[in-house]
């Protein structure tokens, strides 16, 4: 599928103040999980500003729905929810304080625009799965996905959900797998390897398709093809890298949960100055 040079530019842009909107939510000496949520951000920007049907009210029901089961990456979430305007921009400045709506990990009770109480890892595509058969006995045309990290597939319950998913051939359902390569403490090949992720899937009988998770034509030509597939779900293997746009923090485990210094943020909004002045 072929989309205009605009469209890509208008995403590229969006992604770049979504990662400008990821910086203010942490600066110098606040702990948060600056990696994983620059690692899927491209792709935050392609669903929530072009292929996701949303609306004004966050609980319309003719939406389609967006769970991170890797919910310590909501910080990604919280950007293109401020852009959308479900959250004040000031709640940025606040993010995991006390009585704030944007917590540390996803809160459907607190925060417009989140589904579900994810952060708890392997948990978020049954959460998901579930919200597609709704939506099927339901007869709605809804869209439900579901973006996971890479470390987090060594969660048994993920592949439960998979297999449960194929059987049922819930092709309103895409998953979108993060692949940085790096979890909390070091590479997932050093910490428990899992490699031929695209067989594993489609042994699970999932149509999968592999991309580079930072170029918005494939993602957008990957979400697109799952919206026409039909009589199975999609999972959607993103590679990028963990801690994308921040060359101080890129492919560092160092930086999957952890405080910028003076000199990191300092650097950081130059990195993202320049992103939107690229975009």
């Amino acid at each position: 599928m072929d989309f205009n040079a605009k469209e890509i530019h208008d995403l590229k842009k969006r992604a770049a103040q979504l990662r400008s909107n990821l910086i203010d939510m942490i600066p110098p000496g606040k702990v948060g999980h600056l990696g994983g949520s620059s690692s899927i951000m491209d792709v935050v920007a392609a669903l929530y500003f072009k292929i996701m049907n949303v609306y004004s009210d966050p609980r319309d029901p003719r939406r389609d729905i967006l769970v991170f089961s890797k919910g310590h990456a909501v910080l990604a979430q919280y950007a293109a929810l401020v852009e959308l305007g479900y959250v004040e921009r000031e709640a940025l400045k606040h993010v995991k304080t006390l009585e704030c709506t944007l917590q540390g990990h996803p809160d459907m009770d607190h925060t417009p625009g989140i589904e579900a109480v994810t952060g708890s890892l392997g948990q978020g595509l049954s959460i998901c799965l579930g919200m597609a058969l709704g939506l099927r006995l339901d007869e709605k045309s809804s869209r439900v996905y579901c973006i996971l990290g890479d470390g987090e597939l060594a969660e048994g319950q993920i592949w439960e959900a998979a297999m449960a998913a194929a059987s049922y051939k819930m092709d309103n359902l895409c998953g979108i797998v993060d692949i940085n390569g790096v979890q909390a403490t070091d590479a997932i090949d050093h910490v428990l390897a899992n490699p031929d992720l695209k067989k594993k899937w489609e042994a699970f009988g999932w149509n999968t398709i592999e991309i580079d998770g930072h170029d918005m034509h494939q993602i957008l030509t990957a979400l697109e093809e799952a919206k026409t597939l039909k009589g199975r779900p999609t999972a959607i293997l993103a590679k990028t890298i963990k801690g994308k746009g921040f060359s101080f923090a890129e492919g560092k485990a160092a930086y999957h949960n952890a405080a910028m210094n003076e000199e990191e943020y300092a650097q950081a909004k130059e990195m993202v100055k320049k992103m939107l002045e690229e975009a």
